[in-house]
């Protein structure tokens, strides 16, 4: 065994034709453009659709979201809505299935998830996390055990998290992989 170097891994990277899976990501209202970079990188890595920057997100271009984005907000599909409620809606009628990641009254795991077909997952702001409005137009929500004082994981790590178990599970389903 050797590390590869990083020639070998752009190359590789090149040469691999990677689908993205059937998960659309809604951010709403998170704070920090640096979490905002940071899960541009990871959708880029999951293979994820496209994501939906709502309310006080903030978009591209800006330094702060690149700094942690690497290029990846270049390549993942975004759009950027004011109104994450008429996303939401949009994409319902499109026939996603809307997923909370946050902690509600009836939430579950996320290892129990398995999701099916095409998925949106919203993810909240840093401190106040989902709207009751959105959680009204969910269809399911799913939270992170956490075993220690703290009541959750950072945003962008947590949707790290939470995008490659669904990353894991959709492409069971997809005909290509």
């Amino acid at each position: 065994m050797r590390k590869l170097t990083h020639e070998e891994i752009v190359a590789r990277q090149n040469a691999a034709n990677h689908p993205c899976i059937p998960l659309t990501v809604v951010l709403n209202n998170i704070r920090s453009l640096h979490n905002v970079g940071s899960i541009f990188r990871t959708a880029d890595g999951a293979g994820v659709e496209k994501i939906w920057l709502c309310g006080i997100t903030g978009f591209p271009p800006d330094s702060q979201i690149s700094k942690t984005a690497l290029g990846a907000e270049a390549r993942v599909p975004w759009d950027h809505e004011k109104d994450a409620v008429s996303v939401i809606r949009r994409l319902k009628k499109e026939g996603y299935q809307i997923v909370l990641l946050e902690q509600v009254d009836r939430s579950i795991d996320y290892w129990d998830f398995k999701p099916v077909g095409r998925v949106c997952l919203i993810v909240g702001n840093e401190i106040e996390g989902i709207s009751e409005e959105l959680v009204a137009l969910s269809d399911a929500a799913i939270e992170i055990e956490m075993a220690g004082l703290k009541n959750s994981l950072n945003v962008a790590v947590a949707f790290g998290v939470v995008a490659y178990h669904m990353r894991c599970h959709l492409k069971k389903n997809l005909p290509f992989f």
